[in-house]
């Protein structure tokens, strides 16, 4: 089992597109694949019009084991299950701040999981807290997107220093391109400036009205539009994360 979590500390990236595509070539390519969707917005399971169950929250994911399976749900898509986000996630740091080694509560829950799939994926909410700091703990691949655009950069920069002082593995952190606008010279600049940096993927994702539609869609950009050139994007990103 691979762990593979879409993360940023910023906002607007890209970042819930990335984990769904991807999560469909997972499952496309023949692998069981889970996407779990952290983020309390929940717009990842929205996508998959998955709503959370009932009873299913901040507890219950920290809790894991039979506590998270029963709380699974399948897709439309062969392969793929979701377990769902709840708006009670916004809650995760009282819940660890509550309980010893909290920095593994995470990896914990999920490792009852490992001979069910090949690939778990984490949509990751945008900011870095106890909770964010599970995220790194459990792994094993971190895909920051990143805008070429300055405070993009920063944010970038700053998680590479955090790491660093926490004494955290940096090299299970890779960067792709997101929203890449050909057109805009700042944002060639900056792909340019990044591109001969440590574990930054050759494959940039653009900048299209077709990844919008995923939400009138409730469907990845691959299904419903696989000719595209998101979908070609998403592809070359998929084909370079499984040969990490």
């Amino acid at each position: 089992m691979k762990i593979i979590a879409l993360y940023s500390m910023k906002g607007g990236v890209g970042k819930t597109a990335a984990a769904v595509n991807l999560a469909y070539l997972s499952a496309e390519s023949g692998c069981k694949t889970l996407l779990c969707d952290l983020d309390p917005q929940g717009s990842a399971s929205y996508y998959f019009k998955v709503k959370s169950p009932g009873k299913h929250g901040s507890k219950t994911l920290i809790k894991g084991g039979s506590k998270i399976d029963k709380n699974i749900r399948g897709s439309d898509y062969e392969n793929l299950d979701i377990l769902p986000a709840d708006i009670s996630y916004r809650n995760l740091d009282l819940v660890l701040d509550d309980l010893k080694k909290s920095h593994n509560r995470l990896k914990k829950s999920l490792k009852p999981l490992k001979d069910e799939y090949e690939y778990i994926i984490l949509d990751c909410p945008p900011n870095i807290t106890l909770f964010s700091e599970n995220i790194f703990h459990t792994a094993d691949i971190i895909l920051l997107p990143l805008i070429p655009t300055t405070l993009s950069l920063l944010t970038y920069e700053k998680l590479i220093s955090f790491f660093k002082e926490m004494k955290l593995d940096r090299k299970i952190i890779y960067t792709f391109v997101s929203m890449m606008e050909k057109r805009k010279k700042l944002h060639n600049e900056i792909v340019e400036e990044i591109s001969d940096k440590k574990n930054v993927l050759k494959s940039v994702i653009p900048y299209s009205s077709v990844v919008e539609n995923m939400g009138p869609e409730k469907a990845p950009v691959l299904v419903f539009s696989p000719r595209s050139s998101a979908s070609d994007a998403f592809r070359e990103l998929w084909q370079e994360i499984v040969k990490i």
